[in-house]
């Protein structure tokens, strides 16, 4: 199958990731058919690529008059058999489940064309042991969108063992069509690349929040005002060579020691999810907010990061 081959996509799962992902291939053409077990999130599908799409409009991204058309390429379906059974590729986006993948998959293998490419938006699991019953283990992949699927440019494309380079090259081709950076992982490997950088800082921010160094605030302030101020128009190593090699190297010596080197996450931050503060899903975690407001911050979240998607491709 070559690029101009791919008309139809399915998405498995309509929930954070599942929606952005279908709103991005309907918004560069595609026929796209999303399906879930959970009803309240294909009954809310449309109503939340909507709002996405009107913030989309505001920015400049998209055009209010294509908004219908857009809305019209997304349909829903019942069943995994059913929007699967004429896709020529497949995204699975659920639960994080090791056994619930697996599952899926097989279905996938079962329900779609032959020629299918069957991707993943798994973030931490690999898609040579869930996929490992699959008979066509040449058409399987990872792709690990980051959320909001919609906005985040970058795509990690993770081939398993037996991905042949046909389909590595074909998704990472879509994947640039429709408006993503793909980031080529060549090795398989736990959390590929972004998660095992993200968990590296985050361990650190997660004990020293423990130790009562600083407030979340001054916490994220801390990222937000100094090195994260950088990134989204200067990478790490870029950074790194600007600085001067011999001066992080030397930094570097001074502070790795001192620095949380524990394989499991801080006691504090560990109890502050026991005591089921998760968040925005709960309405406390670091911090705490009223519904209305968590819904304020997700909408501001996204008119900024929209507006550094503007910069970053004009």
């Amino acid at each position: 199958m070559e690029l101009k081959d791919v008309r139809r996509i399915a998405i498995i799962g309509a929930g954070i990731m599942g929606h952005g992902i279908a709103q991005t291939f309907a918004t560069s053409g595609y026929s796209v058919t999303v399906t879930d077990t959970n009803r309240d999130a294909l009954d809310t599908l449309f109503d939340r690529i909507g709002k996405n799409l009107a913030t989309f409009v505001e920015a400049g991204l998209v055009t209010e008059a294509s908004v219908p058309e857009i809305l019209r390429r997304i349909r829903v379906a019942a069943t995994l058999e059913e929007a699967g059974s004429d896709a020529d590729v497949v995204i699975e986006a659920a639960l994080e489940d090791f056994d619930v993948k697996r599952a899926l998959f097989n279905r996938m293998d079962a329900a779609c064309p032959p020629h299918a490419i069957l991707a993943s938006n798994s973030s931490s699991l690999l898609i040579s042991d869930f996929a490992s019953e699959v008979h066509g283990q040449d058409r399987c992949i990872l792709t690990h969108w980051m959320n909001p699927p919609h906005i985040v440019p970058a795509v990690e494309v993770i081939p398993g063992r037996h991905t042949s380079e046909e389909t590595y090259e074909l998704m990472c081709a879509l994947l640039l069509k429709v408006g993503k950076q793909p980031v080529r992982v060549r090795k398989e490997i736990p959390g590929f690349l972004v998660n095992r950088i993200q968990m590296a800082m985050m361990r650190e921010i997660w004990s020293l929040w423990d130790q009562g160094v600083a407030s979340a605030e001054d916490l994220d302030m801390a990222v937000m005002g100094s090195f994260g101020f950088r990134l989204p128009s200067l990478g790490p190593l870029l950074s790194n060579d600007l600085a001067g090699a011999d001066t992080s190297l030397r930094v570097g010596s001074l502070i790795l020691p001192h620095i949380d080197n524990s394989t499991t996450p801080a006691e504090g931050f560990r109890a502050m999810i026991e005591a089921g503060n998760y968040g925005l899903k709960t309405g406390s975690g670091f911090f705490s907010h009223t519904p209305d407001e968590w819904a304020d911050i997700v909408e501001k979240r996204d008119r900024i990061l929209l507006r550094r998607l503007k910069c970053l491709y004009g």
